[in-house]
């Protein structure tokens, strides 16, 4: 016959085994995978763009450079992500066109949301232009989601 005090012992160090170990898969889980393509990325940040003002796109400019100003670039992963009104940004003919291309030079992703230009496509009859050095995302809040979990600091300009 176990005696009671010695049957919760064992019980509470099973359970503190398991705590423990619970704890540390969910540590393990919650640190950022290296970036194939910024693998000594001590930062990493998602900027959010969803108008068209370009006052907006031009301040997610700005704390792109400012960013790449601060920190190493190898050091510091930078995704804009734009989706409805700020895919606007990523048109042949926006005014910032150059000073994407050259962030996106630089190293910096900035993703366009293909569900708002299937929205646009089927609204005006035709598939809105986006420049070449934009990158596809199916959808553009869940890149942000997707980019969050996996520890980018989300921020909207």
């Amino acid at each position: 016959m176990i005696h009671s005090s010695t049957y919760r012992q064992s019980i509470l160090r099973v359970f503190g085994a398991v705590l423990a170990a619970s704890l540390a898969a969910t540590l393990a889980y919650a640190q950022p995978a290296p970036l194939p393509d910024k693998p000594f990325a001590e930062h990493r940040i998602a900027l959010q763009l969803s108008d068209n003002d370009p006052k907006k796109q031009a301040l997610v400019i700005s704390v792109a450079y400012n960013l790449l100003k601060a920190y190493d670039p190898d050091k510091v992963a930078i995704e804009v992500v734009t989706f409805g009104p700020g895919v606007d940004l990523l048109r042949p003919d926006n005014a910032n066109r150059k000073r994407v291309e050259s962030l996106v030079a630089q190293g910096v992703r900035f993703d366009v949301c293909l569900n708002t230009v299937d929205t646009i496509e089927r609204d005006t009859g035709k598939r809105p232009e986006i420049i070449a050095a934009a990158t596809p995302v199916q959808v553009g809040v869940g890149q942000i989601l997707a980019l969050t979990e996996n520890g980018y600091t989300l921020v909207r300009p």
